[in-house]
């Protein structure tokens, strides 16, 4: 039976991935929509690939650009945040939920709001909507399937058990390319060692948060709207080898641990054929050849982030979205070359502390509306730098 779906986020490392699993399995899958921020190029050359009925191309300034390149596919066009709504809205089986950071919520709402099953890979959803948007879902009885590989393994480690049995949930993190470095190396990372992450291949904002643990954060926090058992009973441990993704334990002793190899083709594959099991292309796992695997506690004092974030959790209300907000405009000033690498979490901390912060966010044009306070607070304090 062939399925329908649509991509939001087609041309990053998640859709890209997605694609690939529909590349090889071409007979089962229609592509409804698929869309991008800004590549022009590969958004049309992957909706005349697929076939897809629409494109959409989130940056208006490069739709002229996107109908030239489509014109004469039959592919219907469009641009801007009300045609990724009306995407993220069009009648499918699953919408893949790709698009990085808080540009993603809008379209993500959208999509529950059809109550379609939606799988999630844009983390900032739910930190910075958690409530909103998981009441949303029971409201219109869609359903959330992760793809983030940390709550992917913890959905596949919960299949035939219940929360109510949960003793614990453990996130794995890799520690990124720059555990071992000191305090003073870190004052001196560049960008380009800071996404350089030794096990996967991600995007520069996503490695980024990875280096300075604010992924993990952001997991914690999206984890505890995922799976509530109470954050005291969410945990973190630094696994370099990225072999085991998360680990359940339950109330009788028994731990299970969700592993496999470093590649988002896997949780994604996992969403796609759901509640079954599909072929992907992955060789299987070799732990002879792996050697060992090690654990330790995270340390909050080289990398603060994790501490922060479950701060920000513990506070709710518009805190994690503060802290989301913050992040983001931290490491593109990073990456931007504009602060070291030691002064995202700094800022992060300092435009969470500061003395108000705004009522808890009750609908997705409040969360934006934090998420833009956040931001404003935030770039003035770049000013000052």
């Amino acid at each position: 039976m062939t399925r329908s779906i649509s991509i939001l986020g087609a041309t990053g490392s998640v859709g890209a991935s997605t694609l690939d699993l529909i590349r090889r399995n071409r007979g089962e899958w229609r592509v409804e929509a698929l869309t991008a921020h800004s590549n022009v190029e590969e958004l049309a050359k992957l909706c005349r690939e697929f076939g897809a009925s629409a494109a959409v191309i989130a940056d208006e300034a490069h739709l002229g650009a996107l109908k030239d390149a489509l014109a004469g596919s039959g592919v219907e066009v469009s641009a801007g945040k009300s045609a990724l709504c009306e995407a993220a809205s069009r009648p499918v089986d699953i919408v893949m939920a790709a698009i990085v950071g808080c540009a993603g919520l809008g379209p993500v709402m959208a999509a529950i709001e059809q109550g379609t099953t939606v799988a999630l890979a844009n983390k900032e959803a739910l930190v910075s909507a958690g409530e909103v948007m998981t009441a949303a879902v029971a409201k219109h009885g869609a359903t959330l399937l992760p793809v983030d590989s940390e709550h992917n393994a913890i959905f596949q480690c919960l299949q035939g058990g219940k929360l109510a049995e949960v003793r614990s949930i453990t996130l794995t993190a890799s520690g990124g390319p720059l555990r071992t470095w000191s305090k003073q190396q870190l004052d001196a990372a560049t960008p380009a060692q800071a996404i350089a992450h030794p096990n996967w291949d991600m995007g520069a904002k996503i490695s980024v948060d990875s280096a300075t643990m604010f992924n993990k954060g952001l997991e914690l926090i999206e984890a505890h709207h995922l799976f509530p058992v109470g954050l005291d009973r969410i945990r973190i441990v630094v696994h370099p080898q990225s072999v085991i993704h998360s680990l359940v334990e339950y109330r009788d002793g028994s731990t299970l641990a969700q592993l496999g190899p470093s590649d988002m083709r896997v949780p994604i594959a996992s969403c796609l054929a759901y509640p079954a099991r599909m072929d992907t292309p992955m060789e299987p796992l070799d732990l002879a050849s792996i050697g060992e695997l090690t654990f330790q506690a995270p340390d909050e004092e080289r990398f603060p982030a994790t501490r922060l974030a479950r701060e920000a959790a513990e506070a709710g209300g518009a805190a994690p979205g503060t802290l989301n907000a913050a992040n983001e405009v931290a490491v593109a000033a990073f990456l931007a070359g504009n602060i070291p690498f030691s002064r995202i979490a700094l800022m992060v901390e300092s435009v969470l502390s500061e003395a108000e912060l705004p009522s808890p966010p009750r609908t997705l044009e409040e969360v934006l509306r934090v998420d833009e306070d956040a931001r404003r607070r935030a770039n003035a304090m770049l000013e000052t730098c």
